[in-house]
């Protein structure tokens, strides 16, 4: 089983952007789950703006070459509108221009989601191994009752 958003109940995966409330996670936005979250953006604009950040069509994008969607929080294609999010979120952890510093927070703070992501659904995991397994005790009980009840009838 896969962990899934509060807010819609799809699936969460690792490259989405999420958040945590009182312990259970969600999509920042649920209509677009792969968006880049505003820090993710504003480093993009404060580091990126002036070279490179995604590739598509045999061609390398500026940030200000992107297409966006109607809420302006895509960054597609401009020539195939496919979304370029997970290329630019690729680049800006690899970014050679961003202080070292800076990246490594980023990095951080990305690979903590990726492991809450992770833990949840180890957790999930483990909690469904053990419902099966109160499942199969309980079954059992009841067949183990059922057989002492019939032999007390049939003495």
């Amino acid at each position: 089983m896969q962990v899934k958003c509060t807010k819609c109940s799809e699936p969460i995966t690792l490259s989405d952007a999420i958040k945590s409330k009182k312990g259970r996670l969600s999509h920042i936005d649920c209509s677009r789950p792969s968006m880049l979250t505003t820090e993710e953006s504003a480093l993009l604009f404060a580091y990126c703006f002036g070279h490179p950040v995604a590739y598509c069509c045999d061609l390398h994008f500026r940030l200000a070459e992107l297409a966006a969607d109607a809420g302006g929080r895509e960054n597609l294609c401009p020539r195939c509108r496919r979304d370029l999010n997970q290329s630019a979120r690729a680049h800006l952890y690899g970014c050679a221009m961003l202080p070292s510093e800076v990246r490594l927070r980023a990095q951080a703070i990305r690979e903590a989601a990726q492991h809450l992501v992770k833990e949840s659904q180890q957790l999930r995991d483990r909690s469904d191994v053990l419902i099966r397994e109160a499942e199969a005790a309980l079954f059992e009980k009841q067949r183990a009752l059922r057989k002492a009840m019939s032999k007390r009838t049939a003495s």
